[in-house]
């Protein structure tokens, strides 16, 4: 293996396409490498058997294996997996997939680590170790043992994805196109912090569903748990989102850790309303999981429940999302491999 071998896995067709011509290679056989790539998930070109010998070797010889398997599993009294995969550059991350009677949904990582700041998340504490490439994103679902069994993506694990938006959008494409795995874009969801810079671009690019992590409608008190409030409020993300049409297939929807006594109160709701008034989308709350050293608490579930009812009543479709994985660390805010990465 060479310094100059790259990663099959990952190239869309103008790149595959750009590779058979550096190596002579037919135009059309970059079909036929992407049907192998992604449709039946084999990077190794000695096993393409409709190319040629010749072109297989000429491929062999300049490509590495980038896909891997999770070097560990933990598993939650819930059903709920966390799995752990070591990246190219030696780091560690995380992803939680999550069964739940018909729907199994995987949470993924965009990051090793984060850069936001974030106080109430575990991965936010550990810092950024890299941003993960394309492939590293799409080995965490090709490698899963439950894959075939997935039914939803969310790009909700370790990582801000929107600091990360090249690899992130390329991911994407090569999951919800008809030359990659062919998904629809409903049944991904890409959640972010409010990259401001970034947002358009997704929004442009994509339609996969939308999920922007609020937790604090007063731009001090946010800036206080979420520094990237300080460059990017919150109110320019809502008057970003007031452009464009949620109310077809494509959701836009705000998460929401609800903390006790920090941003459960009558005025946060009317403030909530204010600041998203505009935007047909839905609140998702979130109960806060304890992180060691936090002054955070989470409301108790009458708490809960009233913050949810008084919203809807204002005209805000609010639900409490069922908390998974936690007794494994692999609930909302809780993965991080800081402890590996401190080895």
């Amino acid at each position: 293996m060479t310094s100059e071998q790259k990663a099959l896995y990952g190239k869309n067709p103008s790149e595959l396409a750009a590779l058979c011509n550096e190596l002579g290679m037919p135009r059309f056989a970059a079909k036929q490498i992407a049907r192998w790539l992604y449709v039946r998930h084999t990077e190794d070109p000695l096993v393409m058997s409709d190319l040629a010998l010749r072109h297989r070797e000429a491929l062999a010889a300049c490509t590495r294996p980038i896909l891997s398997a999770p070097i560990q599993v933990s598993e939650s009294v819930d059903g709920t997996k966390k799995y752990l995969f070591r990246t190219t550059q030696g780091a560690y991350i995380e992803s939680a997939y999550i069964p739940d009677g018909e729907r199994a949904t995987l949470c993924v990582s965009s990051q090793a680590g984060c850069r936001m700041g974030c106080k109430f998340c575990a991965t936010g504490r550990q810092g950024l170790q890299h941003s993960l490439s394309a492939a590293e994103i799409l080995n965490q679902i090709v490698s899963l043992p439950e894959r075939d069994r997935l039914t939803n993506l969310v790009f909700m694990g370790m990582g801000e994805p929107l600091d990360n938006i090249d690899e992130v959008l390329r991911a994407l494409d090569i999951i919800t196109s008809e030359w990659g795995w062919g998904w629809s874009p409903t049944r991904i969801t890409l959640s972010t912090a409010g990259v401001v810079p970034q947002l358009r671009r997704f929004l442009d690019s994509t339609k996969v569903h939308l999920a922007v992590s609020l937790h604090n409608p007063f731009r001090e008190e946010r800036a206080e748990i979420m520094p990237v409030e300080r460059a990017w409020p919150i109110a320019e993300v809502a008057s970003i989102l007031r452009e464009y049409d949620f109310t077809h297939q494509r959701r836009v929807s705000f998460e929401y850790i609800v903390m006790s006594g920090l941003n459960d109160s009558s005025r946060h709701i009317r403030e909530l309303c204010r600041l998203l008034d505009g935007i047909k989308c839905r609140i998702n709350l979130i109960r806060f999981h304890k992180i060691p050293g936090s002054p955070y608490f989470s409301p108790n579930d009458e708490a809960m429940c009233r913050f949810r009812d008084t919203l809807t009543a204002k005209g805000i479709q609010t639900t409490i999302r069922a908390s998974r994985g936690e007794d494994i660390q692999a609930a909302c805010g809780l993965l991080s491999t800081e402890a590996r990465t401190n080895d």
